[in-house]
């Protein structure tokens, strides 16, 4: 098949999807928009503000498309091939990953827009919520350290976002001036929308071609952006603080909306590249010297290596490209408090996760391109995504043998400034929800305690990351991946327990639980298992997987004990008579 025709199934099958099976999922949650929201009744021009679905999307995408999409499939497909790649992804976003958020996010809004740890308390235990906030907050760290230091080396112009661009200017300086500047530009965005009231159309045409300005300025101003790593860490995680303590107006709101637009012109860019640019698949559907558990539990020298043994491990590295547990994390923590319309969560949800399911088609396809054992497909898997976005727009322009010089290390730089700012949005969000889960977890709602729990959420990454080499986000990419998945299927039984408390048709939800639970159980074992493995070879060095091994421990221990109190909850019984649904009958 050729890229072009199995490009158009892909966009049949997400569209046939949204347009059907969205309709099914949103029906059984008999969506009212005769009730009011929580964005509504607790409107407060803080946390609280309703906002345009289509405005809210752009948000919403933006704070759920980060790294996960573009590297886990990159990652995937050198290790598995193409085939199971496109496989799990188009089943994973259909069936698991779609569903995954729209429940969380109708969750959350009928239950006045609190975190699935608090809903957990509510339909579970208070034993349930204190498992749930502890495994968040873990998963929180490792979702804020890592990316930052993704971001911050994307900055220095030495990580893989970046590599092989030339010129004259700093490599990192181009990339870290856009990101500020495009930060500068939500904030005024923020301020116009605010007192100045514009429509949106207009305001549209100004600031989404004022982002790509900036985007050319980060290249002229390049070399006053030089900074050491550690510095950048500091810098990053100081913003983040201040971001999550302000107005959801001034910079989430408009920020999310134009890295949106950053995130349409890239999936643009990659669409018409895919479809247009009359390129081949070169690599191989399935790859040779792929390793199954028994073969990697007896060991040896012809082992294979824990990253290639395709189950669980194909499904947990592609990660958020088809089901993610943050995502549980943004719809419950900032979304949730913006809905203001029930009927928006379809649309703002399940239409969202589509089209991060699509991000990561069009990740895939700028590997499957690739020749094999060409030196392209040997570079890290930002690069090849940055050099894939530029070889398809460049195509699209009529210059397929990359004449063009500037235009071309433009479109580069383009591309890793999105992938840096799909990264920035995240660590952004996942710190003020950060401060969302440890203000209810303290019970403690003023502005003073909520900058306290921002600052502990910020400051406890900072930590390891000025003690940790530089770039070790990628030993952790797998434990990563395994707790993102398994706050998925807990998210989703905590909201199969809700729905059979309600008396409500669970089908969709058991099963894709079912299924993300096994995988996510098996890949946590599996990593416990290496890591006991390195202690007893080399003794105790504080080695990667060594450290693997402790949190997942940890992880498992907090997962079990979720598990018990949602099976005690639901030997309960459905909800009694005097207990009020949490949604229409």
């Amino acid at each position: 098949m050729s890229l072009f025709a199995l490009t158009v199934v892909v966009l049949a099958v997400l569209a046939g999807a949204y347009l059907f099976y969205g309709r099914l999922i949103a029906r059984q949650y008999r969506l009212d928009d005769s009730v009011q929201t929580p964005a509504v009744t607790n409107n407060d021009g803080i946390d609280f503000v309703p906002a345009r679905p289509f405005y809210l999307l752009g948000q919403h995408f933006a704070a759920i498309a980060a790294a996960g999409p573009i590297v886990g499939p990159i990652l995937a497909c050198l290790a598995f091939g193409w085939g199971p790649c496109l496989l799990w992804i188009l089943l994973g976003v259909v069936l698991i990953g779609a569903v995954h958020d729209f429940s969380a996010l109708v969750a959350s809004v009928r239950h006045g827009a609190h975190s699935i740890a608090e809903i957990a308390r509510k339909n579970i235990s208070r034993k349930a919520w204190i498992a749930l906030t502890a495994f968040i907050w873990l998963a929180l760290l490792y979702v804020i350290a890592a990316f930052t230091d993704v971001t911050a080396s994307t900055f220095l112009g030495e990580s893989e976002e970046v590599a092989g661009i030339e010129g004259a200017f700093h490599r990192g300086g181009a990339v870290a001036g856009s990101s500020t500047m495009y930060l500068g530009l939500a904030l005024v965005m923020g301020l116009v929308m605010r007192f100045l009231r514009p429509p949106m159309w207009l305001a549209t045409l100004i600031f989404v071609p004022a982002t790509l300005g900036v985007v050319w300025l980060g290249t002229q101003v390049s070399t006053s952006f030089i900074l050491p790593a550690k510095a950048w860490y500091a810098l990053i995680l100081g913003y983040c603080l201040v971001a999550s303590m302000l107005p959801l107006w001034l910079l989430q709101q408009p920020r999310g909306y134009l890295g949106g637009f950053v995130l349409y012109i890239a999936i643009g860019i990659g669409a018409l590249g895919i479809l247009f640019g009359g390129y081949t698949i070169e690599q191989p559907a399935f790859r040779d010297g792929i390793g199954t558990i028994p073969q990697w539990l007896k060991g040896g020298d012809d082992a294979p290596k824990i990253e290639r043994i395709l189950f669980p491990f194909l499904f947990v590295t592609i990660a958020c490209g088809a089901c993610s547990g943050f995502h549980g994390l943004v719809c419950g923590g900032t979304t949730s408090r913006q809905i203001a319309k029930e009927s928006h969560c379809k649309p703002v949800a399940f239409g969202a996760m589509l089209l991060e399911g699509f991000v990561a088609v069009i990740a895939l396809a700028t590997v499957m391109t690739l020749k094999p054992g060409s030196p392209a497909a040997d570079m890290p898997p930002g690069a090849i995504y940055g050099d894939g976005l530029a070889r398809f727009l460049m195509a699209l322009l009529g210059d397929p043998g990359l004449t063009n010089d500037e235009l071309y290390r433009f479109a580069r730089v383009f591309g890793t400034m999105a992938v840096a700012t799909f990264v920035f949005d995240t660590i952004d969000v996942a710190t003020r929800l950060g401060r969302y889960l440890l203000q209810e977890l303290l019970n403690t709602p003023g502005r003073w305690a909520g900058f306290l729990a921002a600052a502990a959420t910020a400051g406890i990454p900072l930590v390891f990351l000025l003690t940790a080499e530089a770039g070790s986000w990628r030993v952790f990419w797998l434990l990563f991946g395994t707790s993102n998945q398994m706050l998925a299927s807990l998210t989703l039984l905590g909201v199969y327990v809700w729905l059979r408390r309600e008396g409500r048709r669970t089908w969709y939800i058991l099963w894709p639980m079912l299924f993300v639970m096994t995988i996510t159980v098996t890949a946590l074992t599996m990593q416990i298992i290496a890591g006991a493995r390195s202690i007893a070879s080399a003794g105790f060095t504080g080695g990667p997987e060594q450290l693997n091994l402790f949190v997942a421990t940890g992880l498992a221990a907090l997962a079990t004990m979720f598990v018990v109190e949602a099976i005690r909850a639901l030997r309960r019984g459905p909800r009694t008579a005097s207990s009020p649904p949490s949604m229409p009958r």
